[in-house]
């Protein structure tokens, strides 16, 4: 059998595991198998740590953690194939993401940085990999995210309206799908990543199931519009962010003036979330008439109510399932695709999302 399945791979910005698929784009769209991984307590907990303050890194802590990351998504890669029986020659290549540690695309020299060791993950799979896709965007000018609006224009656009697609990660990122017109896409701030966050830290859960923690409280407008008036909600796009800046000293530091209870917190994060993406998408394309949710947020119903609600009725809010594709598995597909697209030597970024300076190949190809 020809190679013709492309394994991805991602760790979002949440980092609670490994989102692994297996797609086959041609003659026809197939999601062949999808899993998602748990990292193992004490590496998540090292991504955590060194996410949000490198002040006491050292090199050897980073380079420890790049292979110890590589080996966690070379596990992943194997026991996906191994639940599916499929043999890795029939895998053309693995797409990985990595795990983003910082993104810093406004400093006065941009960068991104994401670390998991790819030639682990090659040498590991027997199997042509492509990472680090992020640089050479951001070396042409762009904010090196995102990078998924090309297979959400391939996949999910319509000549009959106008849509978007949301991605409910530990960052919200928006593709702007308009009936005619260039492509656009960007972060919109906090998702998941505080919700979790604050969950966590109050209540020892990795995330707020089913939305249980948010539903006992309500509310905070004093300290929503002290969370809203951060500079990065009305920067214009292309923007992007991660959780290096939406963390949790950053909403600590919004509680000292505006303390609440812990219930009260978590509501009001599910209004911050909410209000953020909806009020960036009415600025962006006002006339969007659908849009279409991915990403581990789609999971917590009182934030997809709050984002029903705040998008109005005109805008219908439905998840990627409904068009064919597990919104568990939406980013992880695009790394697959985008690996697709390195091998045919197409560019995988869209220029007019990132702000790069024009198309660019991305990635760096590791062969088996």
């Amino acid at each position: 059998m020809t190679a013709d399945l492309f394994l991805g791979l991602i760790s979002g910005t949440s980092a609670d595991g490994i989102d692994a698929v297996l797609m086959r784009f041609d003659p026809c769209l197939e999601q062949v198998a999808g899993r998602t991984f748990p990292y193992p307590e004490d590496l998540r907990a090292a991504i955590l740590g060194i996410s949000q303050s490198c002040d006491s890194t050292t090199l050897d802590m980073l380079g420890e953690l790049d292979a110890a990351i590589g080996e966690a998504f070379a596990e992943a890669a194997l026991a996906l194939l191994d639940s599916a029986a499929i043999p890795a020659h029939w895998v053309a290549a693995i797409g990985s993401h990595g795990q983003t540690l910082r993104h810093r695309p406004r400093a006065a020299l941009p960068f991104t940085l994401q670390v998991g060791d790819p030639h682990r993950i090659a040498e590991r799979c027997g199997v042509t990999t492509v990472a680090d896709f992020r640089r050479r965007d951001v070396a042409a000018g762009g904010q090196g995210a995102p990078l998924v609006p090309g297979l959400h224009a391939a996949l999910f656009s319509s000549p009959d309206e106008d849509r978007a697609v949301l991605n409910l990660g530990g960052i919200g990122n928006l593709s702007l799908l308009p009936r005619s017109g260039d492509v656009q896409g960007f972060d919109t701030g906090p998702a998941n990543g505080l919700l979790d966050a604050w969950a966590l830290r109050c209540r020892g859960l990795g995330f707020d199931q089913h939305g249980a923690f948010a539903r006992e409280g309500s509310i905070c407008p004093e300290l929503l519009d002290a969370l809203l008036d951060d500079s990065y909600f009305a920067q214009p796009p292309p923007k992007s962010t991660g959780r290096d800046h939406f963390h949790l000293a950053w909403l600590q530091e919004r509680l000292l003036r505006f303390p609440a209870s812990d219930a009260d917190v978590q509501a009001t994060l599910v209004a911050l979330s909410a209000r953020s993406i909806a009020d960036a998408l009415r600025g962006a394309q006002p006339a969007t008439a659908r849009v279409l949710a991915c990403g581990g947020g789609v999971h917590n119903p009182a934030l997809m109510e709050a984002l029903t609600e705040r998008l109005g009725p005109a805008c219908r809010l439905e998840t990627t399932a409904s068009h064919g594709l597990d919104p568990d598995f939406v980013e992880a597909a695009a790394f697959a695709w985008l690996a697709r697209e390195t091998l045919a030597g197409r560019a995988g970024n869209v220029a007019s999302a990132t702000g790069a300076a024009g198309p660019r190949v991305l990635g760096a190809i590791i062969p088996a």
